[in-house]
């Protein structure tokens, strides 16, 4: 006789990665548990997370079918226009001081109707998670709740809980980070490297119209990217080397602004801080498995990737849309769930696309991060080149759009 479980699926992490998983894996009929260590309250505050989502327009499809879209599309800016270009040293957006070669890529080209993506505000999806599951009566929210242990026996799954209270479930998701308790506790070992570059984030608003545009803009230490948000204001992610971004981080609001406006120039106008700054390490890495007997890992928990194309969260989504249709497709056949064979099949689908695009971003990092002349000239005419020639420039667009490989039912067009 089959044991009695308490749930499907135990997720435990319950940030964006694990609240969307457990939204998509009751719209596939299981009844889940998430279990995290914060206050949900907490997690929707603008102070816990002030960074945007470049969401690609096929992550974007996984979130109408699982109906977050009406509450997020209010805050969306759309990315009409993708602008990458390369820059001298204190390079501005401003002409004579970037590369005459530049890569242009216009979403109407992909004939499909979608811009390239859609840029939104951190807390905007988190709010639209956190109701969703609020009203959806197959997840139980317990949060905040520390795990204590948790054991993998051959028939189930057991999450211990600080509060004496034990979970049982056939299967575990670990959406707890890239530097997951549960990766680690499993024996799983990663491929990791740090950059020497830290990310800082703020949100300025401007006098002059985006337009949907978003800009790509490469300087020796790393890209400077301006991301269209709604209200006339862009994010920017600004990519620094470690030693130097500590000097920036510590200026005053007026010198900080200055700074921004001396790489942005003019096009938008003037500048203000319409945020606080945030800033992290940039690092790589990579799971050598996305499995274990009875675990699962999704999102930051199973790679991380350098944010020069912001596809971080987007892998994180088709891991989610994955593990969500390889579970439906077994759990109507029968099978248990966290068996070996269905958890490798979701492993199979997931690990080779996210290795690759993992290696593309750091290869790229790695190509632009400088300001050596020969490189700069040979990138300058592959820009210019791949401009040039419609299918590749449709080719990144999709990639862009996280709309290439083996796609799940979620992400497909219509």
């Amino acid at each position: 006789m089959a044991e009695a479980h308490d749930r499907d699926a135990i997720i435990v992490g319950g940030g964006l990665a694990g609240g969307l998983a457990a939204i998509a894996l009751a719209h596939a009929g299981l009844d889940v548990a998430v279990v995290d260590a914060e206050a949900p309250q907490r997690m929707r505050d603008l102070a816990f997370d002030g960074r945007t989502t470049a969401l690609a327009y096929a992550s974007a499809r996984l979130f109408r079918r699982l109906g977050l879209w009406p509450q997020i599309a209010p805050d969306a800016e759309p990315i009409l226009d993708i602008v990458v270009s390369d820059g001298h040293a204190r390079g501005r957006f401003s002409e004579g001081a970037r590369s005459p070669f530049l890569l242009h890529f216009d979403s109407r080209e992909l004939g499909s109707g979608e811009p390239l993506g859609w840029i939104v505000e951190n807390r905007v999806l988190r709010d639209a998670i956190f109701d969703a599951i609020d009203r959806t009566p197959s997840i139980r929210l317990i949060a905040p709740a520390l795990v204590t242990g948790v054991a993998y026996e051959p028939g189930a799954a057991r999450v211990a809980l600080a509060g004496g209270e034990t979970l049982s479930a056939p299967l575990v998701v670990a959406a707890d980070g890239r530097n997951s308790a549960l990766r680690r506790q499993a024996g799983i070992r990663v491929s990791a490297w740090t950059y020497d570059q830290t990310g800082i984030v703020v949100t300025v608003a401007h006098e002059r119209p985006h337009k949907g545009i978003a800009h790509e803009f490469f300087l020796p230490a790393g890209p400077f990217a301006i991301l269209p948000l709604t209200e006339n204001r862009s994010s920017l992610v600004w990519t620094e080397r470690a030693d130097t971004a500590p000097a920036y981080l510590a200026l005053d609001d007026a010198a900080f602004t200055r700074a921004i406006a001396d790489r942005l120039g003019d096009f938008l106008g003037e500048v203000r801080l319409a945020s606080p700054r945030w800033s992290y390490p940039l690092s790589l890495h990579l799971a050598h498995r996305f499995m274990a007997p009875r675990l699962a890992l999704v999102g930051d928990a199973a790679h991380a990737v350098h944010p020069i194309a912001g596809q971080g969260f987007n892998l994180g989504v088709k891991d989610i849309a994955a593990l969500a249709e390889v579970l439906e497709e077994a759990a109507g056949v029968g099978l248990d769930i966290g068996s070996l064979g269905v958890l490798e099949n979701y492993q199979r689908w997931r690990r080779f696309d996210s290795a690759s695009l993992a290696l593309g971003m750091d290869a790229l990092n790695r190509l632009f991060s400088n300001d050596l002349a020969p490189l700069r000239l040979a990138r300058d005419i592959g820009m210019s080149a791949v401009g040039k020639v419609p299918p590749l420039r449709r080719f990144f667009m999709r990639q862009a759009g996280a709309d290439l490989g083996k796609l799940p039912p979620l992400m497909r067009a219509e």
